[in-house]
């Protein structure tokens, strides 16, 4: 099967499924500038915590409007800031053509920032694994959303465990820290070293969709043992 990838800045990402027809949207926050009118077609936003870089309400607001029957998945705590902000039913377990794993956000107290929040890592259609703020989990589906940088951790934690649960693409999220110039750099870098070991590093541009073709999805997890 083919699968089409368009990362919209940070951890937002758009993965489409030509055959079925099918789309989701991870973590549309605040840095994510999503063209919600051309976008033609959504079934799934998924939201694996709600920090303000993954979950925006005011753009999944003008999401929801424009597919009013899009399912919203999200961790219990994000559920309900986006009912206060009036955002009702989103669903906590996991829907068809999911499953969460243990994908615990990194510590951010030592920076004086609060205790995290509660998160959800997704797999989505045996497909494709996003882990949300995480580098201590242990599995993954054929395409791996790998966060590269961040207050929380570093580019070196992030290759260290996606050299361990190898998996055959890897798409970088959590980079809008990073200057334009400083993630050329480190994308040369990554895509040099995953490829030593036969991992595809796939060098995203913001807006412009990259395309898989024939890949062939797992029927589990492929975990670190």
């Amino acid at each position: 099967m083919s699968v089409k990838i368009t990362k919209f800045v940070h951890s937002c990402l758009l993965l489409e499924l030509p055959e079925s027809g099918q789309s989701v949207l991870f973590d549309p926050g605040e840095y994510s500038p999503v063209p919600v009118e051309a976008l033609p077609g959504l079934d799934d936003i998924i939201i694996t915590h709600q920090h303000p870089d993954h979950m925006d309400p005011v753009l999944i607001k003008k999401l929801r409007s424009r597919f009013p029957n899009v399912r919203i998945t999200a961790p219990a705590d994000a559920a309900t800031v986006l009912a206060q902000a009036g955002i009702t039913g989103a669903q906590t377990s996991p829907g068809a053509g999911m499953n969460f794993f243990k994908a615990p956000h990194e510590g951010i107290k030592p920076l004086g920032m609060i205790d995290p929040p509660q998160e959800n890592g997704v797999h989505y259609h045996h497909i494709l694994t996003h882990p949300g703020d995480s580098h201590h989990f242990h599995e993954t589906m054929p395409i791996l959303a790998l966060p590269v940088t961040a207050s929380w951790g570093s580019a070196v934690e992030a290759a260290r465990v996606a050299l361990a649960v190898r998996p055959q693409y890897i798409v970088p999220v959590h980079d809008w820290h990073w200057h334009d110039r400083a993630r050329a750099e480190l994308y040369e870098r990554m895509e040099k070293r995953f490829g030593e070991v036969g991992i595809h590093f796939l060098k995203m541009t913001d807006g412009e969709a990259v395309i898989i073709p024939d890949l062939v999805p797992h029927d589990r997890a492929e975990k670190l043992l």
